[in-house]
């Protein structure tokens, strides 16, 4: 069990939008199909930010996330992860705890760090989105302390190194982070890190003892993290939260999250490795049982 991969489709994240893909999914019933098509394909968790069905704006309306929820819950057997990270420039960082406190999902993401978060033309050096994404310590205890109550588990969103380190500080002096813990490797955002095997190796010999991690590329570097993670027995995230493109040698737009989930399927297997169901991926990432998990009925 512990060598299978476990595969996460990041449906839509708090930026890209139908402009970028016309795939990307704005409406629950749209939701419903990308997180049903990325399981059929091979996926067994999905990473889901809300949007407006209206305008595609990032949304944390409490009904919009209850007919989202609703919507893939009903339809597919994935895992269900939660952000509660970026989610748009227009919303509070107050906000982002909203998903969390309607829902009891079975993960959800947690950032221990703050850190520029830029978008740039690598060309040119012009900076065309100078943002800064707050991650202050008092956020993230109070976050990662809710999570707790309700039987979430943290994914520990790391964009650098440091935010590892920050991520073992709580770990040595807060009750809120319960072994064996579990990261995301963030590799291709400006003011983060690119990817590099040096660098992503840094990452891995940092973890504590019995961690589980994902690497996740952003763009040009979707499929080389996923490709280095699964030899390097870690596990994957794809989808058009992180890249537009199945293929972006030839700029050959998704279809949708599944086709990405496929390349990550054959990927793994390049590895050598089996890809994991989500009732495997449970088990490999030490979760409760939906049923043992507090909250209400259903949630």
């Amino acid at each position: 069990m512990k060598d299978k991969l476990v595969i996460t489709a990041a449906l839509c994240g708090g930026a890209t939008r139908k402009e970028q893909n016309p795939n990307v999914p704005y409406t629950p019933e749209e939701f419903a199909r990308e997180a049903r098509r990325a399981e059929e394909a091979g996926a067994a968790v999905v990473h889901v930010h809300f949007r407006d069905p209206a305008t595609g704006l990032p949304s944390v309306d409490r009904t919009i996330i209850r007919e989202v929820i609703q919507a893939i819950r009903e339809n597919s057997g994935v895992l269900l992860n939660l952000s509660t990270g970026y989610l748009g420039p227009f919303l509070s960082n107050e906000a982002r705890k909203t998903p969390i406190e309607e829902h009891s999902s079975d993960l959800a993401s947690l950032n221990p760090g703050t850190m520029n978060f830029c978008l740039v033309n690598h060309s040119t050096g012009d900076i065309i989105l100078d943002g800064t994404f707050e991650n202050p310590f008092s956020m993230t205890i109070e976050y990662g302390r809710m999570m707790k109550e309700k039987g979430i588990k943290p994914e520990l969103e790391c964009f650098c190194p440091s935010h590892l380190q920050n991520a073992l500080f709580f770990a040595r002096h807060y009750d809120f982070l319960v072994p064996p813990l579990h990261f995301s490797f963030v590799m291709g955002v400006t003011g983060g890190v690119p990817f590099s095997l040096d660098i992503l190796g840094a990452f891995v010999h940092a973890l504590p003892p019995g961690a589980t991690w994902q690497g996740i590329g952003v763009g040009p570097f979707c499929f080389p993290v996923a490709m280095a993670a699964a030899i390097l027995g870690g596990h994957i995230r794809v989808g058009l939260e992180d890249n537009i493109y199945v293929d972006y040698v030839t700029k050959t737009l998704s279809q949708g999250n599944w086709d990405q989930v496929e390349k990550a399927v054959q990927i793994a297997r390049l590895a050598g490795r089996e890809v994991a169901s989500p009732e495997e991926a449970r088990h490999i990432l030490n979760l409760p049982s939906r049923q043992a998990a507090p909250g209400p009925a259903g949630q």
